[in-house]
């Protein structure tokens, strides 16, 4: 009886420890959305999200006055080597395509003397500020792991939060799915 008793725990215990499927992502709006171009894209957090921080060259951004643009938020560290890896890509959307804007958000200890001068090494063409790992702007938290990045839409809506690196094309191909520009076609090679 005791052995009966043991047996069907266990076996119980093990039915619950198996990797059944995983659960449906949840949808980000009513409305159909394309096929995520990463795993580890989560949904968003705010509807509407507010950003107000200083840049290290010492103007005021508000996301709230990038209404009209595609935005993308980039939380990264000096220290995070997939967020270095991804800047220049971030920096060339920010350079080349008129309808997105991009702010990298430094999530770390560190002082922003420090960050102008890993920035001299490695220069980008969208603002940088400095954010206290201690009160995160609110609409956006504290990143689970580095780089984190969000997309915001023209509107003003949070649409994707990603976990880990990102890619050009990945966020062009996202923009895409939510209804702006295609991706530009890659050059023939000649």
């Amino acid at each position: 009886m005791h052995f009966r008793f043991v047996a069907l725990l266990l076996s119980g215990l093990l039915a619950a420890c198996s990797r059944g499927p995983a659960p449906a992502p949840q949808a980000t709006a009513p409305a159909a959305k394309p096929k995520p171009a990463s795993a580890a894209v989560q949904p968003p957090q705010v509807e509407h999200p507010s950003l107000r921080v200083t840049t290290l060259d010492g103007a005021d951004y508000d996301l709230a006055g990038q209404r009209g643009k595609w935005v993308i938020v980039n939380y990264w560290a000096t220290w995070c080597g997939p967020c270095i890896k991804e800047m220049p890509e971030l920096s060339a959307l920010a350079a080349m395509r008129q309808h997105i804007a991009v702010i990298g958000l430094a999530y770390e200890d560190t002082s922003e003397d420090e960050l102008r001068a890993f920035l001299a090494k490695r220069p980008v063409a969208y603002p940088i500020a400095r954010i206290d790992v201690y009160e995160p702007p609110k609409d956006f938290g504290a990143p689970r792991g580095l780089p984190t990045t969000w997309l915001i839409g023209p509107d003003g809506r949070m649409l994707r939060k990603y976990t880990g690196p990102v890619t050009a094309r990945m966020l062009e191909e996202d923009i895409a799915g939510f209804g702006g520009p295609k991706p530009a076609a890659a050059a023939p090679a000649g």
